[in-house]
């Protein structure tokens, strides 16, 4: 899984309050029309409501937004306040155009569907909505960018009775990630795993997924074939269900998680380790502390030499439940015993 540093880039609140139902799970096939097979009316006015939301989100018009909020959502208004509290400052300056608007039509579904789907255009994007009322809603993607951090708002709107478009979803996730998109590192992640680099590769599809997928509820033959050749890459032994055992010289470790971040900036990896008594003990003493720390960082690239030349640099943890014994970041160069080159991915080691 990704860090929590990278997870923080996911604010959703989508909420249709409807009964849990005991039946048996079935999906249903609804009605999508594209932006080209809309009339010029349809189009202008989606997009010019979900315009109407990004500008409310940029200058932080959390009462306007709540107004213009299906009342289901707007009901457990928290979510989106704190997203539109977090994005705000990110795009307050950007310049906002429309990427994608699809409207989905599930009027005539019956209303205890599990399961909706929408199969969309050619090639087909196939959007999956569980516990979906029936009625119409749009998705409608927006791109912020000229700014340091480009965005993308990826909002889910539904039609009133009056025809009027309110909010019923808001998602929004970075364009980039330490100065590169998604399909720079679809390309990188290739070259690494034509040379073996299984980890890194891992790594670098996830990021690429991560960055060309504006919506968890999206699906398409892209996304498909990426994350085939993800499944294709050997990672066996991350902590992704379950602990690892770190083995280090004389030591072992409980690892509970390794992610990349760019909580500093460039894309780092971050580990996250349980210490046990004798090895908690050790990190109340700064000295014996970043020794240790110190030691994960050069059993994970004595392990996965590959990692050097794909981060920048480490960023290791030491946690205890909730709270955090210790932590430090260095460069792949300020690692001791540890030597990089340019790596052939055009990834820079240097800040």
């Amino acid at each position: 899984m990704l860090s929590s540093t990278v997870c923080k880039r996911i604010l959703i609140q989508f909420l249709f309050a409807i009964p849990l139902l005991l039946l048996p799970p079935s999906a249903f096939s609804a009605a999508c029309t594209t932006q080209a097979q809309m009339t010029p009316v349809q189009r202008d006015l989606l997009a010019s409501s979900a315009r109407t939301v990004s500008a409310q989100i940029q200058s932080g018009n959390v009462q306007a937004i709540r107004a213009n909020t299906i009342p289901e959502v707007a009901a457990n208004f928290n979510g989106i306040l704190q997203s539109v509290t977090d994005l705000k400052p990110l795009i307050e300056q950007a310049t906002i155009t429309v990427d994608t608007l699809y409207i989905l039509d599930s009027s005539s579904d019956p209303a205890n569907a599990s399961s909706t789907e929408f199969f969309c255009g050619s090639p087909v994007v196939m959007l999956t909505f569980n516990d979906l009322p029936p009625g119409t809603y749009a998705l409608v993607v927006l791109h912020a960018t000229g700014v340091a951090k480009p965005q993308q708002i990826s909002l889910i709107l539904s039609q009133t009775s009056g025809k009027r478009w309110m909010l019923a979803g808001f998602f929004d996730k970075p364009m980039t990630q330490a100065g590169h998109d998604g399909l720079w590192y679809w390309v990188s992640a290739r070259k690494f795993a034509q040379a073996r680099a299984d980890w890194a590769a891992w790594f670098y599809y996830r990021q690429a997924a991560f960055l060309l997928n504006p919506i968890d509820l999206m699906s398409s033959p892209n996304f498909q074939k990426l994350q085939h050749e993800s499944d294709a890459v050997q990672h066996s032994g991350l902590p992704l269900t379950q602990p690892m055992t770190l083995s280090a010289p004389g030591e072992a470790f409980t690892v509970t998680a390794i992610d990349p971040t760019t909580e500093f900036g460039p894309l780092d990896l971050e580990i996250d380790y349980t210490p046990n008594a004798m090895q908690a003990a050790l990190l109340r003493n700064p000295q014996t502390a970043r020794k240790q720390v110190t030691d994960v960082m050069l059993a994970v690239l004595e392990q996965h030499p590959d990692l050097r030349n794909a981060f920048h640099g480490m960023w290791v943890r030491a946690d205890q439940g909730t709270n955090s014994l210790f932590a430090l970041e260095l460069p792949m160069s300020g690692i001791p015993g540890s030597s990089t080159s340019e790596p052939a991915t055009g990834v820079s080691n240097s800040r």
